[in-house]
């Protein structure tokens, strides 16, 4: 079987990018947190998810672009996916309750329906 390491320049995505996860792949993330509330001034890299998710993006080599928001957190995600020119889009889901969706709304939900670009879902768990 040919080594992958011997298709020499320009292998990867047909429109001449590397491979995800091959040497030279432009690999950056952005985070982002919308604050409901923020009356303390708090910033995005003091979340907690944010530092735990920026701690093992970076592990794996990939640059992190932390960015803090206030108000809707659907539009937040979907502007800067937006801004940024994203290839897609990660969220974590939250375990609620049909009711609470119907009530609450979905941010996943939202996300999902009103953007063209693709959309992974995980677990918010560990």
């Amino acid at each position: 079987m040919p080594d992958p390491s011997d298709a020499g320049p320009g292998a990867g995505d047909s429109d001449g990018r590397p491979a995800p996860g091959s040497e030279g792949a432009d690999r950056t993330a952005v985070l982002v947190h919308s604050f409901s509330e923020n009356k303390g001034g708090g910033t995005v890299e003091q979340v907690k998810s944010v530092r735990v998710a920026r701690s093992r993006l970076e592990d794996a080599g990939i640059e992190v672009t932390p960015e803090g928001y206030g108000g809707d957190p659907a539009r937040a995600i979907l502007n800067v996916a937006d801004e940024h020119d994203a290839d897609q889009i990660v969220v974590a889901g939250r375990k609620r309750t049909p009711t609470g969706k119907v009530l609450f709304g979905s941010v996943t939900q939202s996300v999902i329906l009103d953007t063209e670009r693709p959309v992974l879902v995980c677990s918010g768990g560990d």
